[in-house]
């Protein structure tokens, strides 16, 4: 709205880096403006957006791929470097008492998630334990995997549909744990004032949706102008001390 385009938004309920790779592909077809693409697996991805880069639409990645965005030929990255953001996070991690920990990831193919386990790793020693999306499979392999590790005093959660499940089971097994998470939902915010969650990783997505559009019309209209660096959008932290404030921005600035 803010600068008059036409958008399509495009989703694949399925998950399926298939099925979004003949999307991108189909996209393309239409010689759109330009196209804003969140780049979760380079290897099943990089092929249809090279091939639009190739036809001559302008291409942003955002959210996911980083490390990949310049080499498939996007003009550049909208994110949070998410390695950097595990870093962040293993550290106040540390800070606040964590001395080991398990990371539970969804999606194991999604380099943006792997390297928020990995950074937050730098800092404490970590295990993954793979899950799926659905809470009540997230629950039941933390459940098992905190039974199978006793010594595990700190979870770091990569997504919020995740770290609401994975409380459930910390709960359930009347545990104590240092619990930091990835992300927002209204569940996560009552987790954090409620002290059962310590803090989670805002990497305001919002921006991501926002900026490459902005940077598309600009590119389109100012002889192929852009900013000078990748715009990384997070990472910030969301705690005690902020959690009712940013939850107040909700639909609005987030």
């Amino acid at each position: 709205r803010a600068i008059g385009a036409d958008f399509e938004y495009i989703y694949n309920p399925s998950a399926d880096m298939a099925d979004m790779a003949s999307s991108i592909q189909a996209a393309a077809a239409t010689q759109p403006d330009g196209m804003v693409i969140s780049l979760p697996d380079p290897d099943a991805l990089g092929p249809a957006i090279k091939a639009a880069v190739a036809a001559g639409v302008p291409v942003i990645t955002m959210n996911s791929g980083l490390e990949n965005s310049a080499a498939l030929g996007a003009l550049m990255h909208v994110g949070q470097p998410e390695y950097l953001a595990g870093q962040k996070a293993g550290e106040r991690a540390k800070a606040e008492g964590a001395t080991k920990a398990l990371c539970m990831i969804q999606e194991a193919y999604n380099t943006a998630l792997v390297d928020r386990c990995e950074g937050y790793g730098e800092a404490v020693p970590m295990e993954f334990t793979d899950t799926t999306s659905d809470p009540a499979t997230i629950q039941t392999r933390a459940t098992a995997a905190l039974q199978a590790n006793s010594d595990v005093d700190a979870i770091l959660s990569v997504g919020p549909h995740v770290c609401e499940a994975v409380d459930k089971a910390v709960a359930d097994l009347g545990m104590t744990v240092h619990h930091a998470c990835f992300d927002l939902s209204p569940a996560v915010m009552d987790l954090i004032n409620a002290g059962r969650v310590s803090f989670t990783i805002d990497q305001q997505q919002r921006l991501q949706g926002y900026m490459p559009i902005i940077v598309l019309h600009l590119y389109n209209n100012s002889a192929g102008l852009l900013p000078g660096a990748n715009i990384p959008s997070g990472p910030g932290f969301v705690d005690k001390s902020n959690a009712s404030s940013v939850a107040a921005l909700a639909g609005i600035d987030r």
